[in-house]
């Protein structure tokens, strides 16, 4: 009776060892657990994070913006080489560009137009003396310009929403995304 229940255990063992092997001997618990899953994809809080920072900058811009003028958005620049991006300054004006257009205003899409500062890989920059011209030649009422520094642990982010006639800051947002692996993915560091 002994030698039968170590006989069965031992066969349970052994195949419930070959069912973690996967197509042609791989250990599938090896190769997922680097690969997020949807839900956990759906739950990352960095699309949220850039929302509700949008969201802050028109709530503190009140009366000053008008729904039925355009605005322009900028990708955000590295505060230490302000010619310079990166994909996640790209991404975050996206998704602040997004927001904006689901609470009503008309945002310019800067990426088909011909007369503004676009420097291949780094995006729709724009400095202070470019923002007067820029925004005139597409009647922009406001531009949202953005700054990121990076630290060991954190990427600190500011956000301004510009008035280009006489470079008035409408209104500010500051926050803080992790330095996790997406934001690291998204610096380019590896």
């Amino acid at each position: 009776m002994l030698k039968q229940l170590v006989l069965a255990v031992s066969c349970g063992v052994l195949f419930s060892g070959c069912s973690n092997m996967g197509n042609f001997g791989i250990n599938s618990s090896a190769t997922s657990a680097s690969a997020l899953s949807w839900k956990e994809a759906e739950s990352n809080e960095f699309i949220p994070t850039n929302q509700k920072a949008a969201t802050a900058l028109i709530a503190a811009a009140g009366n000053s913006l008008d729904k039925s003028r355009p605005l322009i958005v900028a990708t955000l620049a590295n505060i230490n080489a302000l010619e310079e991006s990166s994909p996640l300054g790209r991404i975050v004006a996206e998704q602040v560009a997004g927001q904006f257009t689901r609470s009503g205003y008309q945002m310019v899409e800067m990426k088909f137009r011909d007369k503004v500062f676009i420097k291949q890989n780094v995006g729709e920059l724009l400095l202070t003396r470019e923002i007067k011209e820029v925004a005139q030649n597409h009647s922009a009422q406001a531009v949202i310009v953005g700054t990121y520094a990076e630290s060991e642990k954190m990427v600190f982010v500011n956000l301004k929403l510009i008035r280009p006639g006489d470079n008035i800051v409408l209104s500010t947002y500051d926050y803080a995304l992790p330095m996790d692996r997406t934001v690291k993915s998204l610096l380019g560091r590896h």
